[in-house]
């Protein structure tokens, strides 16, 4: 026995998901993407998102409608009888039609654990914030956002040095096992459905560029969950006086140093910053078009001293 399923969604993170179902032997009817976007070396090409690109390679038809507002596009989800969409990381809110479109519903992989950080960024959030942990939820969809019940989830410990990137990669592959599971569970007509908590709603909200350059005037804990959560992309960033003119560097990770001055100021040459309270050690960096380098590497090329002020 298999379930007949629809597959929708966009970024890397979403492949190992596709790949687990189709290996664990359901059928998967048809594929949702975001359309192809401009890319390419000088982003004048038409590029397919990678789970586009990953069902091409299944031999699975892909479709990549803007939105779902059409009633021929609505009719087309319905017409592939499938028994449930499952949908993670899609970058669409759903409308009822859809929602309803498949014999069971549809079914979410969401990388938090529910309530905390419904919305569009919880793996970055939740390392900003300093949690200690986080999870995959596999949870029934609903027209509220990421509001609908949860079936089944697995908690991720954080690491106090892991970063968003390394923190997405965990995340994929138990979102990845943990919704393998729950669609056999629903096959077998035993996935239970819990209603979510009243209690703790946070919203992760998209990273906007605004909040990306660091405030050493934060506590060096704050400073540094800052650093790894935007890490690497899109990534936290100063700016420094480098022969003569301003020059924006991200910073990729960091370590609560110790040490203390006024907010900015370098206190050694190993790249420690005084905060607002305490200090943070940065240890890899990364120049405007250049790769990211080691602290003792990027300032071998880079003369950032004690006693300078970076902001």
């Amino acid at each position: 026995m298999s379930l007949r399923i629809i597959f929708m969604g966009t970024p890397e993170f979403s492949v190992p998901t596709l790949q687990n179902l189709k290996q664990a032997g359901h059928e998967i009817v048809a594929v949702y993407s975001q359309p192809p976007r401009p890319g390419g070396r000088r982003g004048l090409d038409l590029v397919k998102s990678p789970v586009h690109q990953a069902a091409e390679l299944l031999g699975i038809p892909v479709l990549t409608p803007l939105n779902f507002k059409s009633e021929e596009d609505r009719e087309t989800f319905r017409s592939f009888q499938a028994d449930v969409a499952v949908v993670v990381a899609y970058g669409l809110l759903l409308p009822e039609a859809i929602l309803t479109g498949t014999r069971l519903g549809c079914y979410n992989g969401h990388a938090s654990l529910l309530p905390r950080w419904r919305g569009a960024a919880p793996i970055q959030r939740a390392i900003m914030a300093g949690d200690a942990k986080t999870g995959m939820m596999v949870m029934q969809m609903e027209k509220g956002l990421d509001t609908g019940p949860v079936a089944l989830t697995r908690e991720v410990e954080i690491g106090e040095a892991m970063t968003a990137g390394e923190l997405h990669d965990r995340l994929m592959l138990t979102g990845a096992r943990a919704m393998v599971e729950a669609m056999e569970k629903l096959e077998a007509g035993d996935l239970p459905l819990t209603p979510q908590s009243a209690d703790g709603v946070l919203y992760a909200s998209k990273i906007d560029k605004g909040e990306t350059r660091i405030d050493f005037s934060r506590p060096a804990r704050d400073v540094h969950n800052h650093i790894r959560g935007l890490s690497p992309f899109p990534g936290a960033w100063f700016e420094a006086e480098i022969n003569g003119k301003p020059e924006r560097i991200k910073v990729l990770s960091s370590f609560v140093g110790s040490g203390q001055g006024d907010v900015g100021t370098v206190l050694d040459d190993h790249l420690t910053i005084a905060c607002g309270e305490g200090a943070v050690c940065l240890t890899r960096l990364q120049k405007a078009g250049g790769k990211p380098l080691d602290a003792a590497d990027f300032l071998r090329g880079t003369a950032i001293t004690a006693g300078m002020r970076v902001a």
